[in-house]
Order: structure tokens, then sequence, then C-alpha cells
């Protein structure tokens, strides 16, 4: 559900990303390229990396800028949101509370916030820290990957979006400039719960050890995604939480697609396969660097609103322990063994 306006534009905002990493960067660094007013706040192991080398942004279409940043381009004090028009905040989910008290003594009063982060919950974490601020939940439907230093790909199709509130509308001709247009939407949940759907890939991705092309080429993996998904569905037509379409199909028929054999998922699926060959997740990309992963935030998501409804969720329970195992010792999951897992799982809790 949209709705078409024609804003008056602010004529040069200022925007801040708080929690830069790769998706605050891209997303920020689109932005800075096409003359936005634009500050990132990040950890000062990347503020160092980019005064030392250009922030350089690719994407799957051909798309590359090279941004030299300046000083107070990149910085750790979250005190320069003082004045923005716009917060945009990228940080892992299990930092969003902590985020939400590092803005509060400096947002002025009806500052626009954007989350643009993976989950369900974290525009509401927000709004309780912020109780003055306009939040708005966001969604990033795209893969970012960094590469080398200071570069960061994009790699997968999709546009931004956000709930509609005050203040947004004079900000959208800004994104529009920058080539990463900004739907906003009355029916963000719906839009959360459907992108989680996509995003329940990330673990198998993750676990796949392999890039996202591959990992979707190979029928097993994507049964082990379509067992989650179907169990996802299920769930949120219980709840009576309504889905949206962001790919070409209908998310309802996502799950069978995926489970097709190889010939016809190509031929059916083939914008889904429109991904760079070295693409990949950032729960893969979050494994290999050592950190906590946002399992919790997407699979685990799942398994609580099941809770809620008196309800158990065993393959997406599965893929959260996995992937928690993973984090201490990393392991590559073969299509075939994690499928059989998969159905093992879902066999016992059908006999409990």
């Amino acid at each position: 559900m949209t709705r078409t306006v024609t804003p008056d534009a602010l004529p040069n905002p200022r925007i801040v990303v708080f929690g830069a990493g790769s998706v605050g960067c891209y997303v920020g660094g689109r932005l800075l390229a096409s003359g936005a007013n634009v500050t990132l706040v990040g950890r000062r192991r990347l503020c160092d990396v980019l005064m030392a080398h250009p922030l350089v942004l690719t994407d799957y279409q051909g798309y590359r800028s090279e941004t030299h940043l300046t000083p107070d381009q990149f910085t750790e004090d979250a005190s320069v949101v003082a004045d923005a028009d716009l917060v945009l905040v990228t940080v892992k989910s299990a930092a969003t509370a902590n985020a939400g008290e590092s803005l509060a003594p400096h947002l002025r009063p009806g500052t626009p916030v954007i989350s643009l982060q993976n989950g369900i919950s974290n525009a509401a974490v927000l709004e309780s820290r912020l109780p003055g601020a306009s939040v708005s939940a966001g969604m990033v439907p795209f893969n970012v990957v960094q590469k080398q230093p200071g570069h960061f790909h994009h790699g997968t199709e999709g546009h931004l979006m956000a709930a509609r509130t005050d203040g947004l509308d004079a900000l959208l001709p800004t994104f529009a400039r920058s080539g990463l247009a900004l739907e906003l939407r009355d029916d963000m949940p719906s839009v959360l719960w459907s992108k989680l759907l996509l995003n329940l890939n990330n673990p198998i991705n993750a676990l796949s050890n392999v890039p996202l092309l591959e990992e979707l080429s190979d029928r097993d993996y994507r049964r082990c995604l379509a067992l989650a998904q179907r169990e996802t569905l299920e769930l949120l037509a219980q709840a009576g939480i309504q889905t949206v379409k962001l790919t070409a199909l209908p998310m309802s028929l996502v799950p069978r697609v995926m489970a097709l054999p190889n010939w016809a998922f190509n031929r059916l699926a083939s914008r889904m396969l429109a991904i760079d060959p070295v693409a990949r997740s950032s729960m893969w990309e979050d494994l290999e660097a050592g950190r906590p992963t946002e399992v919790d935030y997407i699979n685990g998501e799942v398994v609580r609103l099941a809770q809620s409804l008196g309800r158990a969720a065993p393959i997406n329970r599965c893929l959260t322990e996995l992937v928690h195992q993973c984090e201490i010792t990393r392991r590559r999951w073969p299509g075939d063994e994690l499928l059989a897992e998969l159905r093992s799982v879902r066999r016992l809790a059908a006999r409990a």
C-alpha cells in the first residue's frame, strides 16, 4: 500500500548515518556521491580505514563511485546528530538499544529517524529510547559486502522502504538523486515480515560458506530455505499478519518455487538469480569476521512468534542453533547434509 506525493524538498538536508558499517557506508556513500550533506558515525577502526583509503562503492549493475572523505565526514561522536534533518540508524540489531541511548541526549525533538536494520522490532526499541523523535521502521532489501578496505559492493536488487512519518516526504528527492529511491509505506509491519522471509536465506548462505548465486543454484539449499519459509508463513497466517510482494512472485509462492528442480527454478526465477557472483549474506560476513550474527533477530523472530502463538518453530530454531554453533566453531554445511538435518528436526518435532 503506497501513496504518491510531491514533496517540497529540503534544499540541502543534513543526514547522519549512525552505525556506519557495510550498509551504512554504502547508503551514506551513495548520498554523499550525489552531493548530499552526510556525516557517517562509526567505529574508530573503520574511520582509520576511510581516512587512509577512498570510500569506493560499486553495484551489480556497474555503478561505481569513489569519494575521499574529509575528517568531519566520518566521526565517532554521536553529538553530530544535534543539527541533523534525518538520522539513519544502521547498527546491528543487538546494538539498537545502545544506539538509542547514545542518540537521545543530542537529538532535537521531532527529528526523523529511520531504522535501516534487519528484523522486526528495532524501530520500537529506538522509539522507546527516543520519545521525542519521529522514528520510522525502514527496510534495506539489498545485500552489501565489504570487498577490500573501504570498498563496499551492492550485490542484489531492491530499493529502500520506510514507514510514512512526518518530515520524510521532503527528503525523497535527496534519495532519488543518489540513485537509491526511498519508498514510503503505510504497511511496514507486513513489509518487514516479508523481508524477513527473504532474510531466512541469510543463515543458510552463512552455513553453506559459498556465494549467494552458487547457493541458490543448489536445489538442496533452496529446499532448506523453503522449509524455513513455509514454517514462517504458517505462523504468520495464524497470527493474522499479511505479507506483501517484494519479488516478482507473491511471498506465498516463493517456497514452492525454491523447491523446484533446477531447470524449472532457472526458468521461473531468473530475476532471483540476478545476483553478482561475489555477493554473500551479511551473516556470512559476520561469521568470517568472528562477530556475533543477527540470527536471533531473523530466525529468532520466527521462534518468538511461534512461542507467542503456543506453537513451535523447529526449522528456524535449528538454523538459529547451527549458526550459534558456527560462531564458536566454523564449519561448512553441504546442501544435502543441511537438508537432512532440518528434515530430521521436523520429523522429531512432529512426533513430540
